[in-house]
């Protein structure tokens, strides 16, 4: 129960107005919240099942993926910190397009949207940590949504870089690839042209 308090404390730090939350919400959310152990390999949620959790990672690597034309392609990538949600199948309750794959042994914090929401109608602070996370996903969609839109392979490859190393770092390559909607060969290019561009710009100093 240490552990989920400590994960709590950790939502109320991110979500919680100023940073905080009281230690009655903080107790509710530990509560709640169901560890779960994974090894490399093993799904949170399946294609066709309805998700019923948002999942926090607290350690490891872990991939949100659909299926297109018999392909499974990688919507989403999410390491230690993350809040990975499968929001249309939670929210109207109706089978996910959506699967969550462990990409490396995991512990991940399952959090029930139901007991939430039940919580939420007592508590003020409450709703507002869920509405926070629901803004959180969507913004983080749609930064998502515009850089494959607006972007080059280039552009692509250097922005997650710049804003998540650990996924360049930790994910198979295919993976990075699918994530970035490039082929491997083209993300292998973009990959020798960034390290030479980096390279001459360090002789050059």
């Amino acid at each position: 129960m240490e552990k989920n308090r400590e994960i709590a404390r950790l939502f109320a730090k991110r979500y919680g107005e100023n940073g905080t939350l009281s230690s009655q919400s903080i107790e509710w959310l530990a509560q709640i919240l169901i560890p779960i152990k994974t090894l490399k390999g093993d799904y949170v949620l399946t294609e066709g099942t309805v998700c019923k959790h948002i999942y926090y990672i607290d350690r490891g690597l872990v991939r949100q993926t659909y299926t297109k034309k018999g392909k499974v392609l990688t919507e989403h990538i999410g390491h230690e910190g993350s809040i990975i949600i499968c929001i249309e199948s939670m929210l109207n309750k109706v089978p996910s397009h959506l699967s969550i794959e462990c990409l490396e042994p995991c512990w991940i914090y399952a959090l029930p949207y139901d007991d939430i929401v039940t919580i939420s109608h007592s508590s003020f602070e409450l709703c507002n940590v869920l509405m926070s996370i629901f803004k959180e996903s969507l913004i983080l969609s749609q930064r998502k949504a515009d850089t494959l839109r607006y972007s080059n392979a280039m552009e692509r490859y250097k922005q997650t870089l710049a804003d998540y190393p650990e996924i360049i770092r930790r994910t198979p390559l295919h993976i990075v690839a699918s994530y970035l909607q490039i082929t491997p060969e083209t993300l292998s290019r973009v990959r020798t042209q960034y390290h030479e561009e980096q390279a001459a710009a360090n002789s050059s100093q």
